[in-house]
């Protein structure tokens, strides 16, 4: 196709239409009208002479010429969306987008981050926090750091560490605890598991009934680790992601009982192809992580 001929827009549309696999979302994201962004792809489906989208009574999804086209123009905007970010921090400068879990951001990788920059200062990370759920399409992310056993849908996976879990709480209520029964007369803090206690309780091989006990239900780790410091009940976290803590007596690790629920893994797109300053970014990142494997 004549490049003078290329339509911009509709390419725009379809791109924001394919990620959301929805009419209406891309239309928020372009800040246009749904029907503005339907007319875009129909004029794009007219010019290339094809169907990119079946289109149902409860949603749209991608038609094999729209699988096909899709990777394509998600690689021209993106490498398009760098070079302009990198033209704005300075011709040698290289932008990365990386999503992390808030909790291994805090705790593992901000201290670290000097001797990053320190080795590769002509690259520039930009660090979004969130709560182990990211969309990296809709986000642009070029690497996701999550907690997990490493099996997310088309996506590359490198494992860095496990942080097995255990029973967290402070001095005063540790005080308390004698036998992990003990934990059962306290408010019981976790994530979004439900089954996380039992299992805990099961590596400790103590027959529990969690589901009488009182519980406080957190998406955020570091939220739940505040709220065992201030006394309001027993966390089921990483020692290691808390250790700073540990050392400060802020908490308490009053049984040697672990629970393995995965670890941390390096992910992205398997579409996606990385870029030099993306594979020294993750080079860097597993050498730390290996140091941490080895100690």
């Amino acid at each position: 196709m004549n490049l003078n001929q290329l339509p911009l827009n509709s390419l725009r549309a379809f791109f924001a239409a394919a990620k959301h696999q929805n009419f209406t979302k891309a239309a928020q994201e372009l800040c246009v009208t749904q029907t503005a962004v339907s007319q875009q792809v129909k004029g794009l489906e007219s010019k290339l002479g094809i169907t990119l989208f079946n289109r149902m009574p409860r949603g749209i999804s991608l038609t094999m010429e729209g699988v096909r086209l899709f990777p394509v123009v998600e690689k021209v905007f993106s490498d398009l969306s760098l070079n302009l970010d990198n033209l704005k921090l300075g011709a040698d400068r290289e932008l990365i987008n990386i999503g992390v879990v808030g909790t291994f951001a805090i705790n593992w990788l901000l201290p670290k981050l000097r001797d990053f920059y320190q080795s590769h200062p002509h690259i520039e990370l930009r660090i979004s926090t969130n709560n182990n759920i990211a969309d990296t399409f809709a986000e642009g992310l070029d690497y996701t750091i999550r907690f997990g056993r490493g099996n997310w849908h088309c996506t590359i996976a490198e494992h860095l560490f496990d942080t097995p879990f255990s029973a967290l709480c402070n001095k005063t209520i540790a005080s308390y605890l004698h036998t992990p029964q003990d934990i059962l007369q306290h408010t019981l803090l976790r994530s979004y598991d439900i089954n996380e206690w039992s299992l805990w309780f099961n590596q400790a091989q103590e027959m529990a009934h969690c589901s009488h006990t009182a519980s406080i239900t957190f998406d955020s780790t570091a939220l739940m680790m505040e709220a065992a410091i201030n006394g309001h009940g027993i966390a089921l976290a990483s020692p290691f992601m808390f250790q700073e803590k540990i050392a400060q007596g802020q908490i308490v690790q009053p049984f040697d009982i672990y629970l393995n629920k995965g670890g941390y893994w390096l992910t992205r797109l398997d579409i996606k192809k990385q870029t030099p300053a993306q594979i020294a970014f993750k080079s860097w990142l597993l050498k730390q992580a290996h140091q941490l494997n080895n100690e």
